[in-house]
């Protein structure tokens, strides 16, 4: 017997292989051009989500295309190394990284992490520097994926970590993973391309409106924002499956009021619960957390971005299945509920917000725009019931979404 034959899967062989088919769907739309035989794509993720691997490096062979596998090193081993490094170690780069990202055509990661709070008491700091020292290999990444070389696609698998702090018996997150992702449809590659052709036609709507400013009202946020130059919005691109989202990268210098997150979430290592931020001209003024405030604080200062607003998001109820918080980033943005969600992500911008024809924006011309640069990207939710009113540019004003729904 193989020693891997004791991680069982938790999915049915057509579920993993309608799984694997959806990411590389994912992975194919993100790309934007067609993969060429022996076209090389990396597949990484965490053991746990070994069965899934296997189903996508068959698949991907099918398919005359060269698979590089890779495991995500455990928790424990990741503990380790937070807790033993020294900042030379912290700051390491794997010999050959840079020539990886800069070759394959593509990559799929699929996050299974084993334990979820394992880096609660690692200092912060230790974490920042890994992320700028590795930060330029993102970077390589979004340039070609500019250039249409290269794209990836982000997907998750279900562990008993994540079960439990989301309250659910393993075999009803699975069924949760499963609904999310439309893999219980009987052709769950059409709901998908369904749903693209629904978001983009949500998506040419809001551009039609020639929106210059966004109100959010909820019980706990009033938040005012302005769209800035020639912005677009952004959603189902096919690096996160599941997406329903409709997002874009706002001016980061007009975000005014306050924003309060209901929605605990994982992060790093951490678990944060009922953040509440204050802004004046884009600035965060005051930033607290019920739980995990420290994290939260030295987590606003790893570079001078991670306190900026980047990504201003909202997910229509009617898009998403998700109706119960599933400790994961990845399906908790995207939740759809009664009230759907929206958030806001502290961090980086996405240039593919601007809608223009560059093929890459330089330093200066993201700081006229308002795009925010930073390491991090961190999403951040809230499920109220919530009324987001636009004010036009002919002075109009217009609720755009109301109760978890888009108003056309």
């Amino acid at each position: 017997m193989n020693q891997t034959d004791s991680i069982q899967p938790l999915f049915s062989e057509k579920a993993l292989e309608d799984y694997a088919q959806v990411l590389f769907w994912g992975l194919e739309t993100a790309r934007q051009n067609l993969f060429k035989p022996d076209d090389t794509i990396l597949i990484q993720g965490h053991l746990p989500s070994l069965p899934l691997i296997k189903t996508l490096h068959k698949m991907i062979l099918n398919r005359g295309l060269n698979p590089i596998i890779r495991l995500t090193p455990p928790t424990d081993m990741e503990s380790d190394f937070y807790e033993i490094a020294n900042d030379k170690q912290l700051s390491f780069v794997t010999p050959g990284e840079e020539i990886l990202m800069s070759s394959i055509q593509g990559a799929i990661y699929v996050r299974a992490p084993e334990q979820l709070t394992h880096l609660e008491n690692i200092d912060p700091e230790k974490q920042n520097i890994v992320a700028l020292s590795h930060n330029f290999l993102k970077k390589i990444m979004q340039k070609r994926q500019l250039e249409k070389t290269c794209s990836w696609t982000l997907g998750a698998y279900p562990t008993p970590a994540r079960a439990s702090h989301a309250n659910l018996t393993l075999e009803v997150y699975a069924d949760k993973v499963k609904t999310a992702c439309h893999l219980d449809a009987s052709a769950p590659l059409s709901v998908w391309k369904d749903f693209y052709e629904q978001i983009e036609d949500t998506k040419k709507w809001l551009l039609s409106l020639d929106i210059q400013q966004i109100h959010v009202e909820s019980e706990q946020i009033d938040l005012r924002l302005s769209l800035g130059d020639q912005r677009k919005w952004l959603g189902l691109s096919g690096r996160n499956i599941p997406s329903f989202e409709i997002f874009t990268s706002p001016d980061w210098r007009t975000i005014d009021g306050t924003y309060y997150s209901d929605q605990a979430a994982f992060v790093n290592g951490n678990f944060i619960k009922d953040i509440r931020l204050s802004f004046d001209n884009g600035c965060i003024v005051k930033a607290t957390a019920e739980t995990g405030e420290t994290f939260l604080n030295k987590r606003l200062k790893t570079d001078s971005g991670a306190s900026r607003v980047g990504e201003f998001s909202l997910t229509d109820k009617r898009f998403s299945k998700i109706d119960s918080y599933m400790a994961d980033i990845l399906f908790d943005e995207n939740y759809g509920g009664t009230y759907g969600n929206c958030h806001i992500a502290l961090g980086s911008s996405f240039d593919a917000a601007y809608n223009a024809e560059i093929p890459k924006l330089s330093r200066s011309q993201k700081e006229s725009l308002g795009l925010n640069d930073s390491v991090i990207h961190w999403d951040i939710i809230n499920t109220e019931p919530k009324v987001v009113t636009a004010k036009l540019s002919s002075g109009k004003k217009q609720v755009i979404y109301e109760n978890g729904v888009f108003i056309k």
